[in-house]
């Protein structure tokens, strides 16, 4: 099938093999994945419009036996409103420059890729990833993906890379100087992105999968109000 036929109604969707889940111990996954070789911008935006997430070429939606945990979560840019500490992250970092860059390697972004891996995320089965491996899980070959680097001076303290989608901006991944914490830069990624996404007059921000249980998660509820997609359709969270 070539990828200019291809349609939502005609894509291949393939269920995965039971696998540990990476999110909840003691817990089986498995994922709905749409066929790569169909996939184009068109149907990918649509696909996140019904809670399905990139990570590679792979555009997947957990659809595990006797668990609905996963919950694919959305911000509405127009109504998005920041909490006080997000006002000041906000603050804190207009000294920082962003910049758009194509989607190539760069060594510089490799390397924080790494440090920031070794210090948040050691052992998570990334943190050894070679170069190959390292852009094949930001971008796809079908995608519009963005990498913004964000700079104090010269000096490279983030990179975001985002999906550009019909109706929105999805948020793929975002690394950053692990001796910043002081800076909340995950926090900024995400408020610049919403920003970005309301300057080019789009009507999301896809934040990935929010699991209740997942501590490390609990930072995307805090961007209110957003919606989150359950038995198949979005519910707005205020």
């Amino acid at each position: 099938m070539g990828m200019h036929r291809a349609t939502l109604e005609t894509l291949p969707l393939f269920l995965t093999v039971e696998h540990p889940c990476s999110y909840l111990p003691k817990r089986s996954a498995r994922n709905l994945v749409a066929d790569p070789k169909a996939m184009n911008k068109d149907i990918y935006s649509q696909l996140a419009g019904l809670g399905f997430r990139r990570s590679g070429d792979n555009v997947y939606r957990p659809h595990c036996l006797n668990c609905t945990q996963c919950l694919s979560l959305r911000i509405p840019v127009s109504s998005f409103q920041p909490n006080r500490s997000q006002q000041r992250t906000w603050n804190k970092n207009q000294d920082l420059h962003v910049q758009r860059v194509k989607p190539q390697f760069r060594t510089a972004h490799y390397a924080l890729f790494k440090r920031y891996l070794k210090a948040r995320h050691q052992g998570s089965g990334m943190d050894d990833s070679s170069p190959s491996e390292y852009l094949a899980f930001l971008t796809a070959h079908w995608s519009e993906t963005l990498l913004y680097e964000f700079r104090l001076a010269q000096r490279l303290l983030a990179v975001a890379a985002v999906d550009r989608l019909d109706d929105g901006l999805s948020a793929v991944y975002t690394f950053f100087d692990p001796d910043e914490s002081a800076r909340s830069l995950g926090t900024f990624a995400i408020l610049w992105q919403i920003n970005e996404g309301r300057r080019q007059g789009l009507d999301w921000v896809y934040l990935g999968y929010w699991i209740r249980e997942c501590e490390k998660m609990a930072y995307k509820t805090n961007f209110q109000p957003h919606e989150v997609f359950v038995a198949g359709r979005w519910i707005s969270v205020p």
